[in-house]
């Protein structure tokens, strides 16, 4: 017998140190959906961001997914969208 995910995600979310692993990956989320929103604004595929920045679909894929891309990557990849990055440091 399975268990809906459903009702895993429900009693997961009771979990305080599952709350706490969670809320740690949103920066990585928030990049993420920054990046794929920024691609979409300028009208752009993975493969034609990954051609403008000169790497490979995949990669852009990765950098899309929330891996902690390097500043030299995400400046290549604000390049090839029309953007400009900027960086703010912001209280706990």
């Amino acid at each position: 017998m399975t268990i809906p995910f459903a009702e895993l995600r429900k009693k997961w979310r009771k979990d305080p140190e599952y709350l706490k692993e969670f809320e740690a990956l949103e920066p990585k989320f928030e990049l993420a959906r920054e990046l794929i929103q920024a691609r979409i604004n300028a009208g752009l595929s993975q493969k034609e961001v990954a051609d403008r920045m000169g790497t490979s679909q995949p990669t852009v894929a990765r950098l899309e997914s929330g891996h902690k891309p390097s500043l030299k990557s995400l400046e290549r990849y604000a390049e090839a969208v029309g953007m400009k990055v900027e960086i703010h440091l912001v209280t706990r």
